[in-house]
């Protein structure tokens, strides 16, 4: 028998395109009111026109404290209080740490610790007032694995996850629900632009999933209220071991980069 899906009123970042854009659509299909907020105003518009009226588009810098709190109003105005924070949105600067102009770094820090870390912070006092609510944060396998070509990126993502659930701990008493959700490699834009480099083979050391994939994962996650899920799952165990064990990760970078060298050109190749 299927299972009743309470309808909710999400807020998903990111959502012009790539995995925020797949679940939003996943969203409104299973009954679910969305804010799709991108700083890409063209892109969340298109795709709100496309999703129709239980989906509405909002102008949303993350970086921006005050543009969280508009986004929230305009959100809740819309629909009726905010249920769940779907932190997706990120950016990548793709290349050797030294080959990163300090800005790239900077930016890359401000948008993925900095912008979710500000839009749970505007949330939670909205949340505690209410009694409920549900932050869903998109993290990424660097969250335990620090990828050669994208250092900050992988810094940003640890910072995250640390972030994510110390807040959860502070607020353990709070009828709130938190979940994190760590993605391998999807195929995206961000993808694309790690493709175009020589700089980090490491994102293509194993198959990548779809954003189709990732959207229903985060969705099931969500729904069943689960605290921390990997793609995929079975390679939880060995991610935090190898993770958190220098000599190992070391041999797995080595080994990686050469498979994922070879995957790379023969992606181009098939181009």
């Amino acid at each position: 028998m299927a299972r009743k899906i309470e309808s909710r009123t999400l807020l998903v970042t990111g959502a012009a395109q790539g995995i925020g854009a797949a679940i939003a659509r996943q969203a409104v299909a299973a009954g679910h009111r969305v804010g799709l907020a991108d700083i890409n105003t063209a892109g969340v518009s298109a795709l709100a026109d496309e999703l129709g009226e239980a989906s509405m588009a909002v102008t949303l810098d993350i970086t921006d404290e005050a543009a969280w709190q508009r986004a929230l109003d305009a959100v809740e105005q819309r629909f009726g209080p905010l249920d769940v924070l779907i932190n997706n949105a990120a950016v990548v600067h793709v290349g050797r740490a030294e080959n990163v102009p300090v800005r790239g770094h900077q930016q890359t820090l401000d948008v993925n610790f900095m912008g979710p870390l500000k839009g749970m912070l505007a949330a939670l006092p909205r949340f505690k007032a209410r009694g409920r609510g549900h932050f869903v944060t998109v993290c990424s396998m660097t969250g335990f694995l620090p990828f050669p070509g994208l250092a900050s990126y992988a810094a940003a993502k640890h910072a995250l996850r640390a972030f994510h659930h110390a807040l959860a701990l502070e607020q353990r008493k709070e009828p709130l629900n938190f979940t994190i959700v760590h993605p391998t490699s999807t195929e995206t834009p961000m993808l694309e632009q790690e493709a175009a480099s020589d700089e980090a083979p490491l994102c293509f050391s194993s198959r990548s999933v779809t954003a189709d994939f990732v959207a229903e994962v985060v969705l099931d996650a969500m729904h069943r209220r689960k605290i921390e899920v990997f793609m995929p799952p079975q390679r939880a165990r060995t991610v935090r071991m190898v993770g958190t064990n220098p000599r190992m990760l070391k041999a797995l970078v080595d080994q990686g980069e050469v498979t994922g060298a070879a995957n790379l050109n023969q992606r181009r190749a098939s181009r």
